[in-house]
């Protein structure tokens, strides 16, 4: 997710490679999301698809449809979400290329990764009220994953291996918790249907008032932060960036109108405290 200075984890995975990965958790102190009651099962022999289905069902047992996690429920509940991670701890495409033939496999495996590992890693600090300057420190940069039986953080996860994959709309899917990232969709994003499903993100962020903004009078137009941050994304596909949000948009925005950005909210998104609602 954003930047900090913005105001701002072959064939069967097991033996070896498992007890590598083993070893990395416990040397950054992972042992609760790896040697759970579990453990025993090498997560790998899963496939991937029963791995998206785990996780969708994570998403849709605890995350209502605005987005909103329930992070209450989710630590009395949290097998389904460990599990989730365990098999992220030792499996990715760099790990198992095999399992991952095309670039929508690896892309869609990762966005996944990192809203899995993000929901974890909110849970596992204790879900604080919001992430400040010190906060985004930690949680995006200092604090570790393991990816594929690696090391690995949320900055560089993203920055070092999703953006240069070269789809900007992945900044409508990748969610870090916090109120003004994109909605957590309900289910896993998927190989066979990824471009559809990062076009129809697009599509619903750039619709959100809170996202794009339009004043007709002032002849201006107020983006999220999210443009601020990830600017030269986005003119790799685009012109501007109201040229980009254009693409997304039944109602066009004018090309000639003034652009600012709206503050980032790092208020984490627990349910309990940004709003209730039935899902």
């Amino acid at each position: 997710m954003p930047r900090i200075d913005a105001a701002r984890q072959r064939g069967t995975i097991a033996g070896r490679i498992w007890t590598h990965t083993s070893r990395i958790a416990i040397a950054l102190g992972l042992t609760s999301i790896l040697l759970g009651p579990s453990a025993a099962s090498p997560p790998a022999n899963r496939s991937l698809e029963a791995w998206q289905a785990e996780w969708t069902q994570v998403l849709q047992g605890h995350v209502d449809a605005k987005g909103r996690v329930d992070f209450s429920g989710l630590a009395g509940d949290r097998t389904g979400l460990e599990d989730v991670v365990k098999l992220v701890a030792a499996v990715d495409p760099v790990s198992t290329p095999a399992l991952f033939p095309t670039v929508e496999a690896r892309l869609a495996y990762y966005i996944d990764a990192y809203n899995a590992l993000a929901m974890y890693g909110v849970l596992d600090a204790g879900v604080p009220e919001q992430f400040g300057w010190l906060g985004r420190l930690r949680f995006f940069y200092l604090r570790k994953f393991v990816v594929g039986g690696r090391s690995i953080s949320l900055y560089s996860l993203e920055n070092d291996i999703i953006r240069p994959m070269g789809d900007p709309r992945v900044h409508f899917a990748l969610n870090c918790m916090s109120v003004s990232c994109p909605r957590l969709p309900r289910t896993a994003f998927t190989p066979g249907g990824l471009d559809r499903e990062l076009d129809a993100a697009a599509r619903e962020f750039v619709g959100e008032d809170r996202n794009v903004h339009v004043d007709r009078e002032a002849r201006m137009v107020t983006l999220s932060a999210i443009f601020d941050f990830y600017t030269k994304d986005f003119l790799a596909k685009a012109p501007s960036l109201i040229d980009y949000v254009n693409q997304y948009r039944a109602n066009l925005v004018p090309r000639d109108y003034k652009v600012m950005f709206a503050d980032y909210d790092w208020t984490i998104n627990d349910r309990s405290r940004v709003g209730h609602g039935a899902p």
